[in-house]
């Protein structure tokens, strides 16, 4: 059943625009980094001049941004294309029945879905990646290190889970909607919503809690206020992915949230190791992780429960 589901997956021409465009902004950030390589590495003041590799994924040039934040916006349009219509598509065409009919188990079928996108946006991530670091090698001819290494696979590994969650979100949607329309629709709605709207939403909220001059407040209450804006921005996927993977691939970078100057003192601008930079995004990771896990579990719940009929 995977191996049908991934074979419909390579044959669907939706799937092949979109990964034709991902690749297509994968080659512009990836030529616009090799342009500004040399200006990215040559600044001895920033303490990750070092990571040629990283810069391939951060460099810009101010107006093509870097691969990464393509990615946290055409990653959802990825993963709800995979499952908007992964099982409401079955019912309309009469197939969901034909198939309950045969000796298949329910969650078997709800799995083949999820696993079979899921392995696709594995593939499809890990090939550019590998682009990637073949281009470099190929151009500049510096070897990586293991410290680049371990981190670039931790960002295409936390680049499949953020797929994944848009993915176990669009399933669920087409497990409750019976019509694949109004669940793409749906699943389109809510990225837009929490891509954009929600954003604005909590600035208005804090505009209406804060004082017009904010810089009359105690420094433990302005921090304070501004962990809770943090807290609040990371409800969204976006968020959470664009924190992850800025510690991911910045590796200088040692707090997500407001320092005070006591905190700075005596401190040295240098990169941290691999496993400090995975302490600090580990709450970033294990959010996805349940969210995804959350979203999968509730569309398994629907579907057993579920009346099919012929």
């Amino acid at each position: 059943m995977v191996s049908k589901e991934i074979a419909d997956h390579i044959r669907s021409w939706r799937l092949i625009v979109l990964m034709s465009l991902i690749v297509l902004t994968f080659v512009t950030a990836m030529y616009v980094s090799l342009s500004n390589i040399g200006a990215a590495t040559g600044n001895l003041s920033d303490p990750d001049h070092t990571f040629l590799y990283l810069k391939l994924l951060t460099a810009t040039d101010k107006v093509v941004p870097p691969f990464h934040v393509f990615i946290s916006f055409l990653g959802p349009l990825l993963g709800i294309s995979l499952g908007f219509d992964a099982v409401n598509r079955e019912q309309s065409s009469g197939t969901l029945a034909r198939i309950m009919a045969q000796p298949v188990y329910r969650d078997n079928l709800l799995l083949s879905k999820f696993v079979s996108a899921g392995l696709v946006v594995t593939v499809f991530f890990t090939s550019l990646i590998l682009l990637m670091v073949g281009g470099g090698l190929f151009f500049t001819g510096v070897r990586m290190e293991p410290q680049e290494a371990l981190r670039i696979f931790a960002f295409t590994a936390f680049s499949i889970l953020y797929v994944a969650f848009w993915l176990a979100l669009s399933i669920h949607l087409s497990v409750r909607f019976r019509q694949a329309a109004t669940a793409a629709l749906t699943a389109i709605g809510i990225w837009i919503f929490l891509t954009v709207f929600y954003q604005l939403l909590i600035k208005l909220l804090v505009r209406a809690i804060l004082p017009a001059n904010p810089e009359i407040l105690p420094s433990e209450q302005l921090i304070w206020y501004e962990n809770m804006i943090l807290n609040l921005l990371r409800i969204a996927p976006g968020q959470l992915y664009t924190d992850a993977t800025t510690t991911l691939l910045i590796p200088s970078v040692r707090s997500l949230g407001p320092v005070t100057m006591e905190e700075m003192a005596g401190a040295v601008p240098a990169p941290l190791p691999f496993r400090e930079s995975l302490m600090i995004i580990w709450p970033q990771v294990s959010g996805l992780l349940a969210a995804t896990t959350v979203c999968f579990a509730w569309t398994y719940y629907l579907f057993m429960r579920r009346e099919i009929r012929s």
